[in-house]
């Protein structure tokens, strides 16, 4: 055990502050700092990090990733995590630096990291770890599925170097209103309400085409809504014992089929499971908006995203299991 400074005695409060009473942020990462299980996504990440050699040794790998997991949960910009670790003394103790020895890692450290996720396409490989994980902790994929999808929204302005917007992101009508940006398809299992499968795509990509890389092949019911009726075709070819439970449309030639209503409005009991997870990447997580330009960065954050919220969804579940 390294001897304490003056700077790490302060931040964990050693006499210092007498008063000082935990935030929702210090319950949250301690929460976190439980259930995500750091030693497995090292694993994943291990073989494609810098090993020490002649140069500067690189940053433990751990450090690295929770830095990054903070960059999710708190929607932070390179240099805005950066300076925030320098501000905040709760992120510091999670990260596990000690100013009064080394100074918190630079922003263009992490644009690095997140390169090399997104180069070797790590996103998805710590969503599918992650899905592994909670199945070992108890958490199994159900007969189940839930598929839908939620737009990512991206800057439509051509007011920047290229004059031009993205080129992988395209527009799309939901209603009366238009949208630009990306499209996350998803499928949860129907009853814990945790995705298992995600697919990133423009937005004008219509919500049947990925339909069957979001089913796992075992299903015995398929919930979605009127985006993915009349698709039995689709849902067969992948899971040929399911039943469609998606909702139909209920208006035909200017009639409504209450009997089809009532329906749709039982089956969206069990569909609406899946806004869970959209509003903790959306909502939570920040990631209503794209931050970078093309499919495949973003796409690397989606998925990242969506195996932190898994986590999330599940932490009362997972942190029974962490307490003697």
């Amino acid at each position: 055990m390294k001897q304490q400074t003056l700077a790490m005695a302060a931040d964990q409060g050693s006499g210092f502050e007498q008063h000082r009473k935990p935030t929702r942020r210090d319950e949250f990462l301690k929460t976190m700092e439980a259930i995500v299980p750091w030693t497995a996504l090292c694993e994943v990440i291990e073989p494609h990090y810098p090993k020490a050699g002649n140069g500067r040794p690189p940053i433990g790998l751990e450090r690295m990733l929770r830095i990054h997991f903070i960059q999710h949960w708190f929607d932070l910009a390179d240099l805005a995590c950066e300076e925030a670790l320098y501000d905040s003394a709760s992120l510091r103790r999670f990260v596990g630096i000690d100013l009064g020895r080394e100074p918190v890692p630079d922003a263009t450290t992490l644009l690095k990291f997140r390169r090399l996720l997104n180069d070797n396409k790590l996103g998805e490989a710590l969503f599918a770890r992650v899905r592994q994980e909670l199945q070992d902790r108890g958490f199994k994929v159900n007969t189940g599925t839930i598929v839908d999808a939620t737009i990512i929204g991206a800057p439509s302005s051509t007011k920047n170097a290229d004059k031009t917007r993205d080129p992988e992101m395209r527009q799309t009508r939901k209603g009366k209103q238009w949208y630009f940006g990306m499209k996350l398809h998803i499928g949860a299992d129907s009853q814990s309400g945790l995705a298992h499968s995600a697919v990133v795509t423009a937005a004008n990509v219509h919500d049947k085409h990925p339909l069957p890389d979001l089913l796992h092949g075992n299903e015995t019911r398929v919930y979605g809504d009127s985006a993915y009726a009349s698709q039995k075709a689709l849902i067969e070819g992948k899971a040929p014992n399911a039943k469609d439970f998606t909702n139909q449309r209920t208006r035909r030639g200017g009639i409504v089929d209450e009997a089809v209503r009532a329906k749709n409005r039982n089956k969206s009991r069990i569909r609406s499971r899946v806004e869970h997870v959209f509003g903790v990447v959306k909502r939570l997580w920040g990631f209503g908006k794209v931050r970078y330009r093309g499919l495949a960065k973003n796409a690397t954050r989606a998925f990242t995203a969506l195996a932190l919220a898994n986590l999330y969804l599940g932490r009362q579940r997972l942190m029974a299991q962490v307490r003697p």
